[in-house]
């Protein structure tokens, strides 16, 4: 990426490493500091998706989940934080998903991280307001990458990464808006499975993933 941009208006600084790495990551937020300057932004976007079978679980990819998604924000958030919190200015966004809305299928592992990611953010909020530091949370829903493509379910209201992109960037330059959650046709929909009773939930969910028609040895 930072090659493909070399000939665009300013530069790509990159500090590789693995965000479960909290030493090497509160390294990395000091060698920023020094390197570009104050961090004005942090947009927490490390993820990984392992679809799980819940009969037959892979413990390995359930502990890599929770290693990269939930812990892994955190070991990048907080040293941020900590520099934020000085200059009582700053902002953060947390990538989590509309998978951490309802429990939907193949997505125990990682729903149960992006459902983690949105309690935080909403949690941090009331300290992160007193700081001077603005925190969002960014629940996508399917948007057409590597890690859906193996979602052995229909996708509705699939968007584009760019149609993600320009509605991340609109929520970000929001100064009223905590959550950007989209496509909103979509997440409305969610949002309101939310408060459907289970005895209707789980029949309607499982009709509309097509798992009302698996059987265990599929």
């Amino acid at each position: 990426m930072a090659d493909e941009a070399a000939s665009l208006p300013g530069s790509i600084q990159v500090f590789a490493g693995d965000v479960s790495d909290a030493q090497l990551m509160s390294s990395h937020a000091t060698s920023i500091d020094q390197t570009c300057g104050p961090v004005a932004l942090l947009i927490a976007n490390a993820g990984v998706y392992y679809p799980q079978d819940g009969l037959n679980g892979k413990l390995e990819e359930w502990h890599t989940s929770f290693d990269v998604n939930l812990k892994g924000t955190v070991n990048v958030m907080l040293p941020v934080i900590e520099r934020m919190k000085i200059r009582r200015k700053g902002q953060i966004a947390v990538v989590a998903s509309v998978a951490g809305y309802n429990g939907l299928p193949t997505s125990a592992a990682y729903g149960a991280t992006k459902a983690g990611l949105i309690n935080m953010a909403e949690a941090l909020k009331f300290d992160l307001d007193l700081a001077g530091i603005r925190i969002q949370v960014i629940n996508p829903g399917f948007v057409d990458t590597p890690a859906t493509k193996s979602n052995p379910f229909p996708m509705p209201f699939l968007m584009t990464p760019e149609e993600a992109v320009k509605e991340i960037i609109k929520g970000l330059q929001d100064p009223k808006r905590f959550e950007i959650a989209f496509p909103r046709p979509f997440v409305r929909r969610l949002k309101l499975l939310k408060l459907v009773p289970y005895r209707f939930y789980f029949p309607l969910m499982a009709k509309a993933t097509g798992w009302s028609k698996k059987t265990m040895a599929e």
